[in-house]
């Protein structure tokens, strides 16, 4: 494992000499822009392992991607390699469909301190609630990115992470209802403490969420992946692809229906992904907005 070989699958090709805010950001967009946020794995036979030389061949040797655990993992990784004061946090994640925080810590996430400062730096959300800039972590302060404004809020040693998005265009109007488009325009995101946390403390969430009937993640087969305007998805069969701020306050948000021949043509065409196992694409209703 080595940071040179990271950077070649990244394409970052920026100086690491500064610990600064400005080297991190461009890390940091070169990884989102790279590395799909998927859980491909699940549905195509293979067991997702937290081991970091097996999420460093997974994404950097093989070219996948991974979700929260593999991808800021990685990322942490890095950023602790090049000299970052980095820790690891835990967070309860928003379901839109039940109202409610989740009860079990599944999703991991990056403080990152620079001068003082601490600042979260999130690379496993995926589709439109995938953070562009390292967060800074002040409470009631909006910080608007290209996805949207986000914006922290603590409450009695809790920080609630929620973001604001645009009207949304979608000229395909037989999705216009789809269950997959998020209807309301604030959206809780996620909760979280200070308490450092360290991979051991997801090895529980890593076997529930690939095995668990009730998981998100055994329910819809997921690849999305940041672009230099957007970000593209796909959810089962349907390929969405979403252009920020296409018009004054609004983004375009373009679906279609995949056939099953075009599903693995579209992974290595939209994503670079090739998959060594025959995928099989699910799309159960409900739980995921993008």
């Amino acid at each position: 494992m080595n940071l040179e070989e990271y950077f070649a699958r990244t394409g970052y090709k920026g100086s690491t000499e500064k610990q600064d805010l400005e080297t991190l950001t461009n890390i940091f967009q070169h990884h989102i822009r790279a590395v799909p946020f998927e859980n491909l794995s699940i549905h195509c036979g293979e067991k997702i392992t937290l081991e970091l030389e097996h999420v460093y061949n997974k994404i950097v040797r093989r070219k996948r991607g991974g979700w929260c655990m593999e991808n800021n993992q990685l990322l942490g990784w890095v950023l602790k390699g090049l000299g970052y004061d980095t820790s690891f946090l835990g967070a309860y994640v928003f379901n839109p469909h039940q109202n409610a925080y989740a009860t079990l810590m599944t999703h991991l996430v990056v403080k990152v301190v620079i001068d003082g400062k601490a600042y979260i730096v999130d690379g496993g959300f995926g589709v439109s609630y995938q953070m562009w800039q390292p967060m800074e972590l002040v409470s009631g302060k909006d910080q608007p990115q290209a996805p949207g404004v986000f914006r922290f809020t603590e409450i009695n040693g809790v920080w609630y992470l929620e973001k604001m998005r645009r009207k949304q265009y979608i000229p395909n109007q037989s999705f216009s209802n789809s269950d997959l488009l998020e209807k309301k325009e604030c959206r809780k995101v996620y909760m979280f403490s200070l308490e450092p946390r360290t991979v051991e403390d997801f090895r529980f969430q890593c076997t529930y969420l690939q095995t668990s009937p009730d998981s998100l993640f055994t329910k819809k087969s997921i690849c999305t992946l940041q672009t230099t305007d957007g970000f593209r998805a796909l959810i089962g069969w349907t390929l969405t692809e979403t252009m920020y701020n296409y018009k004054e306050n609004m983004d375009l948000v373009e679906f279609v229906t995949l056939e099953d021949e075009e599903v693995e043509k579209t992974l290595k065409e939209k994503f670079n992904i090739t998959l060594e196992r025959k995928l099989v694409p699910i799309n159960v209703k409900g739980s995921y907005t993008i």
